[in-house]
């Protein structure tokens, strides 16, 4: 029985998630036709080939995956491949498509409520990982150095180009 129910709710699940995120994120007409002119031409295809993803469908899966952080892979089979969408991302970024849209952005808010251009402070954060990730443990030795009056160092445990005038100083490496 809770099999059944187990399924029965996954099933629901999928169902509402399939059309989830076409609908909460899909890029709005008047957003699109400002971005829309800073895309480059499509590469020609001399050898034919499969016909090329919609620019606005990939760019709405590019939207998805940097708005919920989800691994390209995980994309929504209905939003495009994630090969695809990748790709199109990778291509786009090398042709410095958000660098202009960036640009553009600045631009029409400075037209719209002025930036002062003056003054300008940046922040940010840095936080662990989620689930962790590798863990990188840095190996310490400690070793006593001593530096003899005539500048040659006095070996304890390991060669010492570190030494400096200071008598017995501990270094970690």
């Amino acid at each position: 029985m809770e099999h059944v129910e187990f399924l029965q709710e996954k099933h629901l699940e999928e169902i509402v998630m399939a059309n989830a995120p076409k609908q909460l994120f899909s890029i709005p007409d008047e957003l699109w036709e400002k971005i829309q002119p800073l895309l480059p031409e499509e590469p020609p295809k001399p050898k034919g080939g499969r016909p090329r993803m919609d620019d606005r469908q990939a760019m709405t899966a590019i939207f998805y995956v940097l708005r919920t952080g989800i691994q390209w892979k995980a994309l929504p089979r209905q939003m495009g491949a994630a090969s695809t969408v990748h790709d199109r991302f990778q291509y786009w970024q090398e042709q410095g498509v958000f660098k202009r849209m960036w640009e553009a952005g600045l631009q029409a808010y400075d037209e719209a409520k002025g930036i002062e251009w003056t003054w300008q402070a940046v922040d940010g954060a840095m936080t662990k990982a989620p689930l962790g990730g590798k863990k990188r443990r840095v190996l310490t030795r400690r070793i006593a150095a001593s530096v003899e009056p005539s500048g040659v160092c006095g070996r304890m445990d390991a060669a010492c180009p570190w030494a400096s005038s200071s008598m017995g100083r501990i270094v970690t490496i």
